[in-house]
């Protein structure tokens, strides 16, 4: 038996045989506190000093809980917000309740017990009228100019070309520098029998095929002709890629000939040849066929076909 630091206490009977056998300290803290009895002495010694003050601490808790509502906190979602003004007393001429501007879908009140939801529908949305606007896509037209194809295909340049738009109801465009839809603008200007054969094989080949894909336009010339980056001819607006359908419908090139939907490119092939091509360009593993000296296998054309006018 010793002395515990922080620990100061007094009994007038000092009786150490007196003290009975110690029980746990958690026994002792879990004990209600006893009435004081007056009919018997006070229990002694440093085990009973211990008691009754950690009785005493135990009051005054008990006493502060009842004296301390407890903080109750409510997670509601973002889509929910409530309203504490029905808690906050009314003033004469005041109506309580929930606030009224913008009221959630569901609103909730206070039981006795917990928060209740309340199953209040929410009024009806009735969508603001609208102008009706057609489901079909508009397309930029055609600003047709007469042109001049300057010198050879592969040595030449444009005067007054015809740009094409970068998509139609019928086509839409590639760019081979970013492997994207839709082709820069600069980059779709030709001699405007080139752009004439182009819409009229395009419509012709959809005309046909109402559910095929629309056809993807590569390059044609730059606005002036001259050098084109990623070619040697396509300076004079007289040339244009035209890249094979694909099996699986994607409006971009095809990366291998597997891809390649061989019988609806025969067909568009076929198409730009009956337009009076002057020599189509073709991969030698695509397996295209047409007239001798029209139809050439050539390099680096398994993905599209390049198509020449006169």
């Amino acid at each position: 038996m010793g002395w515990r630091r922080d620990e100061v206490w007094f009994e007038v009977d000092v009786l150490w045989f007196r003290e009975q056998p110690r029980q746990p300290f958690a026994a002792i803290a879990l004990e209600l506190p006893a009435l004081p009895s007056f009919s018997s002495p006070a229990e002694t010694g440093l085990d009973g000093s211990r008691r009754r003050r950690m009785e005493a601490q135990a009051v005054r808790k008990r006493r502060l809980a009842t004296r301390t509502v407890p903080a109750v906190a409510l997670v509601l979602g973002s889509a929910s917000m409530l309203s504490f003004a029905a808690l906050r007393p009314a003033s004469a001429g005041q109506r309580t309740g929930l606030l009224q501007e913008d009221p959630p879908s569901q609103t909730f009140r206070f039981g006795l017990a917990s928060l209740e939801v309340a199953d209040v529908p929410a009024p009806p949305v009735v969508p603001p009228a609208q102008k009706l606007v057609s489901r079909e896509a508009v397309y930029e037209p055609v600003d047709w100019h007469t042109a001049t194809s300057v010198g050879l295909p592969y040595s030449g340049r444009l005067v007054d070309g015809t740009q094409l738009p970068h998509a139609g109801a019928d086509w839409v465009t590639w760019n081979p520098n970013t492997d994207s839809v839709p082709n820069l603008r600069h980059r779709l200007y030709g001699n405007e029998r080139t752009i004439r054969a182009i819409l009229s094989v395009v419509g012709a080949y959809r005309n046909a095929h109402p559910d095929a894909p629309r056809v993807v336009i590569g390059d044609i010339s730059l606005r002036d002709g001259g050098r084109m980056d990623q070619h040697v001819s396509h300076q004079n607006g007289l040339d244009v890629d035209v890249y094979y359908p694909r099996l699986d419908r994607y409006l971009s090139a095809p990366i291998t000939t597997s891809q390649v939907d061989r019988a609806m490119t025969q067909d568009l092939l076929d198409r730009f040849v009956a337009v009076g091509a002057r020599v189509i360009f073709v991969g030698f593993g695509t397996g295209l066929h047409g007239p001798s000296g029209v139809v050439v296998p050539y390099p680096n054309h398994e993905n599209h076909m390049h198509v020449r006018f006169s």
